[in-house]
C-alpha cells in the first residue's frame, strides 16, 4: 500500500539529505516527494509518498521523530486530504492532430504552454488520477518528455472525504 506522509521540519542545510538517508538505509523508495516553505518561517514541510505495510510505516515514523530538526510527522493516507501534482507533457503535434488535442487538453482543463511545429507541451495540475488519466490519452499521439513534481496535501478541515463521496457517487449512477 502506498502511503503519503506530511512531515514538518526546521528549514535548516541537511534536513532533506538526513531523511533521505533514513530511507535509503532502510532499503525503503520514496515514490514522490514535494518540499517547499510552509505556513511558518523557519519550517518546511515535505510530502512524501512511500509503498510499504502499515506496521513498517508506523516504525519510520517513529525513526523521522528521531532526527533532529523533525518537528511533526503525519500519516494522511486514510485522513480526507487535498491532493494535487503539477506535470509538464511534451506530445507530438502534427497540424492535422493538433485539434483533437486540444480538444483533450481543454476537457482535463489543463493549458498549451509552449508550441512548436511538431510538438506541443501541456501544463496539467490535479489529483494523481487526473495525471494518469490525461497521460493515457495522449499517449497515442507519443510522448515525447514528462516532468512531474511530487504530490502535495492537506487534509481537510471540513473533514469530507471526496473519494468516498466520489465511491457513493458511482453506486448511485450503477
Amino acid at each position: 500500500m502506498k502511503h503519503t506522509l506530511s512531515v514538518l521540519v526546521e528549514d535548516e542545510a541537511g534536513v532533506l539529505s538526513r531523511i533521505a538517508g533514513l530511507f535509503a538505509r532502510r532499503g525503503f523508495n520514496i515514490e514522490s516527494l514535494a518540499v517547499g516553505p510552509a505556513e511558518q518561517m523557519g519550517v518546511s514541510r515535505i510530502t512524501m509518498v512511500v509503498p510499504g505495510e502499515d506496521r513498517i510505516i508506523e516504525q519510520l515514523t517513529k525513526q523521522l521523530y528521531k532526527l533532529i530538526n523533525v518537528l511533526k510527522v503525519q500519516d494522511i493516507t486514510e485522513t480526507p486530504c487535498v491532493e494535487r501534482e503539477l506535470m509538464l507533457i511534451k506530445v507530438n503535434a502534427t497540424a492535422q492532430l493538433r485539434s483533437e488535442i486540444l480538444e483533450i487538453v481543454q476537457i482535463f482543463r489543463a493549458k498549451v504552454v509552449d508550441v512548436s511545429e511538431d510538438s506541443l507541451t501541456i501544463e496539467v495540475s490535479g489529483d494523481p488520477g487526473k495525471m494518469v488519466a490525461i497521460v493515457q490519452m495522449l499517449n497515442k499521439f507519443g510522448i515525447r518528455e514528462i516532468a512531474r513534481t511530487g504530490k502535495v496535501a492537506l487534509t481537510r478541515e471540513s473533514g469530507v472525504n471526496t473519494e468516498y463521496l466520489k465511491s457513493l457517487e458511482a453506486k448511485l449512477q450503477y
